[in-house]
C-alpha cells in the first residue's frame, strides 16, 4: 500500500529524469512521456478504485510516527484528482504531439510537463502544510518555465505577472506556516485538526490559517485577487494554457478545500465571507468573459467565473454542496483544458485567436464545431452534459440552505456563459471569414500564434483531434453517468464533512 501512495510522485519523477536523458531522441522523449502520464492515469484509476471501498489509505516516510517525517494521504478526493490530473496530462502530452514548427519546444515541454506533475500530485496528496508548500513551489517552478516556452515579448510580458502574484501568494503561505508552527507546534493537517477541534491553539494560529487561505485564493483565482490569471494564461503555447487551465487553479481550490473541511468543518464567519467571495467571483469573471476579443481570453476569464462554483460548495458546507463542488472539480477540469486545445486549434485554422479576424470553421472543419459544442454547452450547463449536473447539486444546496442570492447568482452565471459561448460559435464558426477560404498551409504550430491568411489546412493536427475527442467523450460520458460519479461525490463529501477517518488514518499510518 505504501507503494501505491507514493507512486503519483514516483512516476512523473521518473519520467522527468528518463525524458532528460533521452532529450537527443525527440521520439524517445515524446514516448516516455506519454508512457509516464498513462501510467500515472492508470495508478489514479487503481487509488480510485481503493478508496471507492470506503478506506484511506496514509504512509508515513520512514515509518515515523506523525508528526514527523513526511506524511501522505489518499481519500476519495485526492485519488479523484490524481487520477484526473493523468487523464488530462496525458491528453496535453497527446495534443503536443501535434505538428509544431519547433521541434526544441515540444522536446523542452515533455521534460517540464512532468515537473509540474509532480508537484500537483505532491499537493493533492501531502498530509503536511510545509510538505504543502514545498509542492507549491515545485509545480510553480515547472508553471514559470512552461509559461514562457517558445520565447516572445507577449509571453514575457504574461509570465512577469504570473509570477509576481504566484510569488506574493507563495511568500504568504510561508509565513503563514511559520506562524501556525509557531503556535501550535505541529504542521501536520491531521494533528492540527484534532488541535483546532479540541480548541488547543492560540488565536493567533487561526490568523495563520486565515493568511494562509488568502494564499490560497490568489492562487485559485478568486475574487479579488483574479487579475494575474487572464493576463497570463492566454499567451502560452496551447498545450501549456490548456494544462494552467484544467490543474493548476485547482490545486488553490483542493487547498482550501481540504484546510477548510479539516481546521473549520462547521459553518462560521469563514464560510459566509467565502460565500459572498464565490458570488462576486462568479459574477465577474462571467462580466469579464463577455468584454473580451480573443478566444483563451474569453476562456480565462470563465476559469475564474467557474472557479467561483466550487467554492460555493465549500461556503455553504452542507453534504450536498460538498459533493456539489467535488463533481464540479472533476467536470471542470476536462471540460476547461478541452476548450482551450480547441481555441488552439480554431486560431491554427483560422489564423488568429482574435474573433472579429476568425470565421468559416463550420464550413471549414465540422467536426471541430462538433468538439467545440460539446464543452462549450457542459460549461453553461446545459443537460445532459456534466457541467449541468454539477450545476444542478449547487443551486439545489444553496436553495436548501436558503441561499437565494447565491442560487441567483449561479443561474445567472451560467445564463451568461451559454452567451458568451453562443459570441465564440457565432464569430468563429458561424461567419465567414474575412479573408475567405483557403490561403495557406497549417503554420503557426498547434499554438495558434499566428495572424492573417484565410482558412488554413489541418495537415498534421490528427494527436491534437484524438486528444480533443478523447476529452469531449469523457464528459459526454460523465454526464450520461452521472448517478455513479455523484455517488462518488457524495462519499467523498462525507468524508470531508467528518473528518476523523481521515484524522485517524494519519495518526495509525506511522511504522505501517
Amino acid at each position: 500500500m505504501n507503494a501505491l501512495v507514493v507512486a503519483p510522485l514516483l512516476i512523473p519523477l521518473a519520467t522527468l529524469v528518463a525524458t532528460l536523458f533521452a532529450r537527443p531522441w525527440p521520439r524517445a522523449v515524446a514516448a516516455l512521456s506519454l508512457a509516464g502520464a498513462l501510467a500515472l492515469a492508470g495508478v489514479g484509476l487503481a487509488l480510485v478504485a481503493l478508496a471507492a471501498q470506503g478506506g484511506i489509505l496514509a504512509s508515513q516516510a520512514g515509518g515515523w510516527v506523525a508528526p514527523y517525517g513526511i506524511t501522505l494521504v489518499i481519500d476519495r478526493l485526492s485519488a479523484a484528482m490524481v487520477a484526473i490530473t493523468g487523464i488530462v496530462g496525458s491528453a496535453t502530452i497527446v495534443f503536443a504531439l501535434a505538428r509544431d514548427e519547433d521541434p526544441a519546444r515540444g522536446r523542452d515541454f515533455h521534460v517540464l510537463v512532468h515537473g509540474l506533475l509532480v508537484g500537483v500530485c505532491g499537493a493533492f496528496i501531502t498530509g503536511d502544510v510545509f510538505n504543502l508548500y514545498v509542492w507549491f513551489e515545485v509545480l510553480l517552478v515547472g508553471s514559470f518555465a512552461l509559461l514562457v516556452l517558445g520565447g516572445g515579448k507577449r509571453r514575457l510580458a504574461g509570465t512577469v505577472v504570473y509570477v509576481v502574484l504566484n510569488l506574493v501568494a507563495t511568500m504568504m503561505f510561508l509565513l503563514a506556516a511559520g506562524l501556525l508552527y509557531g503556535a501550535s507546534g505541529s504542521l501536520n493537517m491531521a494533528l492540527l485538526a484534532q488541535a483546532f477541534a479540541a480548541g488547543e491553539v492560540p488565536v493567533t494560529a487561526h490568523a495563520a490559517v486565515v493568511l494562509m487561505l488568502t494564499a490560497f485564493s490568489i492562487k485559485a483565482a478568486l475574487f479579488p485577487v483574479f487579475g494575474w490569471l487572464p493576463a497570463s494564461y492566454h499567451v502560452a503555447w496551447t498545450p501549456v494554457s490548456a494544462l494552467f487551465a484544467g490543474l493548476l487553479t485547482k490545486v488553490g481550490v483542493y487547498a482550501l478545500i481540504r484546510l477548510v473541511t479539516l481546521f473549520w468543518p462547521e459553518a462560521g464567519i469563514a464560510h459566509e465571507v467565502l460565500l459572498w467571495v464565490a458570488c462576486a467571483t462568479m459574477l465577474i469573471g462571467v462580466l469579464g468573459a463577455a468584454a473580451q476579443v480573443e478566444v483563451r481570453r474569453i476562456l480565462s476569464f470563465h476559469i475564474v467565473s467557474q472557479v467561483g462554483y466550487m467554492i460555493l460548495g465549500l461556503a455553504l458546507a452542507t453534504p450536498l454542496a460538498l459533493a456539489g463542488a467535488v463533481f464540479y472539480l472533476i467536470h471542470h477540469i476536462v471540460v476547461k483544458a478541452n476548450l482551450f486545445f480547441i481555441g488552439g486549434i480554431a486560431a491554427r485554422l483560422t489564423g488568429s485567436e482574435r474573433l472579429a479576424a476568425m470565421g468559416g470553421l463550420y464550413a471549414h472543419a465540422p467536426w471541430l464545431a462538433v468538439l467545440f459544442a460539446i464543452p462549450a454547452l457542459s460549461l453553461a450547463g446545459i443537460p445532459p452534459l456534466s457541467g449541468f449536473w454539477a450545476k444542478f447539486v449547487l443551486v439545489e444546496a444553496s436553495l436548501d440552505a436558503r441561499a437565494w442570492v447565491a442560487a441567483g447568482v449561479a443561474l445567472l452565471t451560467g445564463l451568461f456563459t451559454l452567451l458568451s459561448m453562443s459570441k465564440i460559435w457565432n464569430e468563429a464558426f458561424l461567419k465567414p471569414h474575412p479573408a475567405g477560404e483557403g490561403s495557406g498551409s497549417a503554420g503557426g504550430g498547434s499554438g495558434g500564434d499566428g495572424s492573417g491568411g484565410g482558412l488554413r489546412s489541418a495537415d498534421g493536427l490528427r494527436p491534437a483531434l484524438w486528444a480533443v475527442g478523447a476529452l469531449a467523450a469523457m464528459t459526454v460520458a460523465i454526464g450520461l453517468a452521472a448517478g455513479p460519479v455523484m455517488d462518488y461525490a457524495v462519499a467523498a463529501a462525507q468524508q470531508l464533512a467528518a473528518p476523523a477517518a481521515y484524522i485517524d488514518a494519519v495518526v495509525r499510518a506511522g511504522g505501517n
